[in-house]
């Protein structure tokens, strides 16, 4: 078996988004492939559509329903364990893929002999296959055989998994898996992947369409879901500590952490969570400078952060109340603005 792609699905039946995800895999322009559906304990009817598209097509997808709700990183763990392709690619089951994606990934590994293939992505609104707004999310610095500069350029930016295929080794001979139970499971592990590849690779086109609607993860935060990205983070940190890349990456590996754990979980928090407590905010400032005690020095944190959000992250440091008050009072003029700007 060449690739096997693999879908994590839960809940994702409504507007058609599930089917149109699964046949968009199913015609794929090339033979050898399979595709893992891992139904994570769906409530409406998302596993019977998973049935009735695998009795259409059995030689091509396999079902599996998850006994117990594991969100995302069980489901594909639990894919990862059934695969039976010597490349591995996952697809999230609300986006879709374009006809010649896998065939366009899998013939520029055989060219280069790469470990890892990626492309771009389309943010789109609708279901079609119209090349709308382009993101890119690798770039050529990055690819090619792989050595220490590159490793860093990766750690920092290494991309959405989504947009990528691996050889299986990547994950069966490192005893790679992704965490379980939690949202923002490829926080841990994406720059993980990279780290255990000898070659990186990409097409430079869009070949995979990302689609955007309101309940998707990046846009339904809650409290909860900030707790899950704080949880991936630390699993991050231990993770590279485990395996011996913390010493060699340590600025790289350490700017991630602020990035994640501590200005994107606290801007997200702010603006995304009705009613958020101060509490929360003050045990996020609280663990990252015990975790990380000199963040504000690191050479990325200050080449890389914009001087608004430095300005804010200082307030933040200053004073707890101070920045919650300017933060929600800044976001309600902004939003103001917006809606009046329509």
């Amino acid at each position: 078996m060449k690739l096997s792609i693999i879908v994590p699905v839960y809940n994702m039946s409504a507007e058609g988004k599930l089917e149109f995800c699964i046949r968009s895999l199913l015609n794929q322009s090339i033979e050898e492939y399979e595709i893992i559906a891992v139904d994570d304990c769906s409530t409406d009817d998302s596993l019977q559509i998973l049935h009735r598209l695998e009795a259409e097509n059995p030689h091509r997808l396999k079902v599996i329903a998850s006994p117990v709700n594991q969100r995302q990183g069980g489901a594909k763990n639990r894919g990862l364990r059934a695969a039976e392709g010597q490349w591995i690619g996952f697809v999230d089951s609300d986006d879709w893929a374009a006809p010649d994606m896998y065939e366009r990934l899998l013939k520029r590994a055989e060219e280069t002999g790469a470990d890892i293939v990626g492309c771009d992505y389309c943010m789109t609104h609708e279901h079609s296959y119209r090349r709308t707004q382009r993101v890119i999310t690798n770039t050529e610095a990055q690819t090619g055989v792989l050595d220490e500069e590159k490793y860093r350029q990766l750690l920092l930016a290494p991309g959405s998994m989504v947009i990528k295929i691996y050889r299986k080794e990547i994950f069966s001979d490192h005893n790679l898996w992704f965490p379980e139970g939690i949202f923002y499971e490829d926080n841990c592990t994406s720059p993980l992947t990279m780290l255990y590849a000898k070659r990186f690779e990409r097409v430079d086109e869009a070949l995979y369409y990302y689609y955007q609607h309101e309940a998707s993860t990046v846009h339904a935060i809650s409290e909860e879901k900030c707790d899950n990205r704080l949880c991936a983070c630390r699993l991050f940190l231990e993770e590279c500590k485990s395996r011996g890349f913390y010493d060699r990456y340590r600025e790289e590996i350490e700017y991630r952490f602020i990035e994640l754990f501590y200005k994107n979980t606290l801007f997200s928090y702010m603006q995304g969570v009705t009613n958020g407590r101060l509490g929360y905010i003050k045990r996020l400032k609280r663990e990252l400078v015990e975790t990380v005690p000199g963040w504000a020095d690191n050479l990325y944190y200050n080449r890389l952060t914009d001087a608004e959000s430095k300005r804010l992250l200082a307030l933040h440091m200053q004073s707890d109340i101070l920045f919650y008050v300017y933060y929600r009072l800044l976001w309600k003029y902004r939003s103001l603005r917006k809606r009046l700007a329509k």
